[in-house]
């Protein structure tokens, strides 16, 4: 689909009805000060100021898909317990939809628990499991997925490697989804590497290409990197890939065109959420079939722009607009 102005196309955002798939989490920030250290072992005391709890993993996805004007559909497994009422609650905080999310009496909701002083991180502890789901709550979670995804523009993946998402979960949708035409984009993490065969977009950054296919390459040569890529496409057999290579931008294949973005200079203050907030807007912009330039080129001033921020935020979708229009990313 063509569009003639980047607001055109950020309008038609607002159209699209967009399924996540994957690890969700709870966020747990404490913020405080350190003015002394402890008598009992070298370590800073820090004196909480204040507490705060977000949405993180899938559920992070979930809210960028929001921030961006679209409908997020929200796909996971939490434990029956605490964090996963806080979750829960959190979700109708932001007037998220719960109807894709079960609970679970044999699992525990993942809460990552970030201690700071100011803006230096001083700890984080985190309480999960990460086994597998059970065949049954394999099964009910596919079966809700496929009745979800029928009215969807578009599934994202977001793995975590916490136990939702497993080969025979992660094969069930991909034929499902493109059986009924329905692009599937992939955030993936080491153990599934290797199990999205079929999908659509692959996005994943610079270490994990390299530890997925057991190579290594200079990612700054940009011969090695687009063979790299080739290698990455062939052997999963996905129609496109979308590596983020940090400080050096992104690279873009879909077969026909093959696209490198640099990076945008940025002050940065926490990487934190910005893989979440780079694959809301490239699977929006795939839902929208735009050009592997203007996703790429999207994707990655949204991935810069988030990093900006202390700790995982959505993006702004004003703000993301009026960068866009400042670098005039839809022109070839």
């Amino acid at each position: 689909m063509q569009y003639d102005s980047i607001e055109a196309i950020f309008d038609a955002f607002s159209q699209q009805r967009i399924l996540i798939i994957g690890d969700v989490m709870v966020d747990s920030y404490l913020w405080g000060k350190v003015e002394r250290i402890s008598p009992e072992a070298p370590v800073p005391i820090v004196q909480v100021q204040q507490r705060e709890k977000r949405l993180g993993g899938a559920a992070n996805v979930a809210m960028n898909i929001q921030a961006l004007g679209a409908e997020p559909v929200l796909c996971s497994v939490i434990g029956n317990d605490g964090s996963g009422t806080d979750l829960l609650n959190l979700l109708d905080a932001h007037r998220l939809p719960k109807e894709g999310m079960l609970q679970s009496k044999e699992r525990i909701t993942t809460i990552k628990h970030r201690i700071l002083s100011g803006h230096q991180h001083i700890l984080r502890v985190d309480h999960e499991h990460t086994t597998n789901l059970t065949p049954t709550e394999t099964h009910s979670l596919l079966a809700l997925v496929k009745k979800l995804a029928a009215s969807c523009q578009a599934i994202i993946f977001e793995d975590y490697d916490k136990g939702v998402l497993g080969e025979e979960l992660i094969q069930g949708v991909i034929e499902y989804a493109n059986a009924k035409g329905i692009p599937t984009i992939v955030d993936p993490k080491k153990k599934n590497f290797l199990n999205y065969a079929g999908a659509t977009l692959f996005k994943p950054n610079l270490k994990e290409l390299k530890d997925g296919l057991k190579i290594e390459f200079n990612a700054k040569d940009a011969n090695e990197l687009k063979d790299a890529v080739v290698k990455l496409k062939q052997t999963l057999q996905v129609k496109q890939a979308l590596v983020t290579l940090s400080e050096l931008g992104v690279y873009m294949d879909n077969g026909k065109d093959k696209v490198h973005i640099p990076a945008h200079l940025r002050s940065i203050a926490d990487v934190s959420g910005a893989g979440d907030t780079l694959v809301s807007v490239a699977a929006l912009c795939l839902a929208l079939n735009t050009s592997p330039r203007f996703t790429a080129a999207l994707s990655n001033l949204a991935g810069g722009l988030v990093c900006e921020h202390l700790g995982v935020v959505s993006i702004d979708k004003q703000l993301l607009l009026n960068e866009a229009i400042k670098h005039n990313i839809l022109q070839p």
